[in-house]
């Protein structure tokens, strides 16, 4: 078979691209001066923009788009869609396998669906005990009949075994719930390990470029060894793919036998202090910025629909009974104590708010303190640090120490009788006054045994 070669340099206007012309095949035709084509102006839209707008027209699976709108998973879509549930623009469907867009009507049980929902996510603090499943045929508890009342239908992103503790992320979009899930997401998850027996550093780091155990081939492992604790070890574990039981069969592997295991990261989302069993969703902003347009490209997610499922409000916890052991009643002021609410995100404007409160309520309460001091009064006002208070009004004039009338004690003496009360003690006394007043004049007075003047006064 032979092909037809064209000479390069073909004749033509246009440099040998073009038909007609003087110019020979063989001949090389010189370059000619031509001016750039004008780049015609299109009132097309932005590719990420355009590339969203042909996803809406193509549409997607009547089950992605049910469990999407909450309604139930891909699952349990495909089983009503089966059961004739599901009509699309007037028709009953009796297969899964249709693709629906914006244009079409879907109704399902005769109802239209509810509009989607902002894409959303949650962290849960899994207890032990719980299976991540929805309906378990041994009868366990699981995760979702554990969870608030308030929330909408959400989704785990992956699973922990039932005796696993620690982080698990809730979403109701199954999209970005898929693709947390990949491996190629390259999220890493991280473990606080409890485990009987021995290892080293050196056995731990041998886990960096993989292990296969059993035919099945694990990837890249991080295990530090933080400490010894009588017969057991905990180690922190940090891993990427998260295959069934992996950190328990690759610790076996090393001869060690796992008896706690809680998860304290996923990707950028730590567990830090959520207390066990409670739910704690991430702020749309958050997630938007951890995500990153790429991962939220892929997913699918929606952060400007609406939200149809709000919390709880504050008023209305408030108001529901208290739980039995919680502490109320008044303080060692007087003042009523409300019982204490559970932990909770802020965004910085409510800490501010809450920080100014609490910073009036206290300056409040030290004004009531110093109102209630016993030394305060309209007479003392503050100054300077040194003196703390001073006197504002003159200070009432002392009686002088000479004007002070004195009774002495009755006194008593001894007698042939005994201990008896001087019957004297008054002439005495007022003796005595008589020679203080002769010794304050500068005079003597007359003393006892003093002799009058030599002849009988005579000069």
């Amino acid at each position: 078979m032979t092909t037809r070669k064209f000479s390069q340099n073909r004749p033509g206007p246009s440099g040998g691209r073009g038909r007609g012309g003087s110019a020979s095949s063989g001949a090389r035709s010189k370059p000619q001066n031509r001016k750039p084509d004008r780049v015609k102006k299109t009132n097309e839209a932005p590719a990420p923009a355009r590339l969203a707008d042909e996803a809406a027209d193509r549409g997607e699976r009547i089950a992605k788009v049910m469990a999407r709108a909450g309604l139930c998973s891909r699952r349990e879509a495909e089983t009503w869609i089966e059961n004739g549930r599901v009509e699309l623009n007037g028709k009953a469907l009796t297969t899964p396998a249709v693709t629906v867009s914006s244009k079409d009507t879907v109704l399902v049980d005769g109802k239209p669906l509810p509009l989607r929902e902002r894409t959303r996510l949650w962290l849960y603090h899994k207890p032990k005990g719980l299976v991540t499943t929805n309906k378990d045929p041994e009868g366990r508890p699981t995760v979702f009949d554990r969870l608030p009342d308030d929330l909408p239908r959400v989704l785990t992103v992956g699973r922990l075994d039932i005796n696993t503790e620690g982080l698990l992320l809730l979403t109701n979009d199954g999209g970005l719930a898929r693709v947390l899930e990949l491996p190629a997401t390259g999220w890493l998850r991280r473990y606080r390990v409890r485990a009987f027996g021995k290892v080293t550093q050196a056995d731990l780091d041998g886990l960096k470029d993989g292990v296969a155990i059993d035919g099945v081939l694990y990837g890249a492992i991080e295990a530090v060894l933080d400490k010894e604790q009588g017969g057991n070890v905990w180690i922190t574990v940090g891993l990427r793919e998260g295959k069934n039981r992996e950190v328990k069969r690759v610790l076996e592997h090393l001869g060690l036998a796992v008896n706690r295991l809680i998860r304290i990261s996923y990707g950028p989302f730590q567990l830090m202090d959520l207390p066990d069993g409670v739910v704690r969703e991430i702020r749309g902003k958050v997630l938007r910025d951890q995500l990153g347009e790429k991962l939220a490209e892929e997913a699918g997610a929606d952060f400007d629909a609406p939200i149809f499922h709000q919390p709880k409000q504050e008023n209305e916890r408030k108001s529901a009974p208290k739980r039995s052991g919680g502490r109320s009643g008044p303080d060692r002021g007087g003042n009523r104590q409300e019982p204490q609410s559970e932990g909770k995100w802020l965004t910085a404007r409510e800490g501010k708010s809450e920080t100014d409160r609490r910073k009036a309520a206290k300056a409040d309460r030290s004004q009531q303190k110093q109102t209630k001091r016993k030394n305060a009064g309209p007479r003392q006002e503050t100054v300077s640090p040194r003196s703390r208070f001073r006197m504002t009004s003159e200070p009432k004039p002392r009686r002088d120490r000479e004007q002070r009338e004195f009774t002495p004690p009755q006194r008593r003496i001894w007698s042939d009788d005994g201990l008896v009360e001087d019957k004297q003690q008054e002439r005495r006394t007022s003796r005595d006054k008589r020679d203080d007043r002769g010794d304050r004049s500068g005079g003597r007075g007359p003393q006892r045994g003093d002799r009058g003047p030599r002849g009988g006064g005579r000069s």
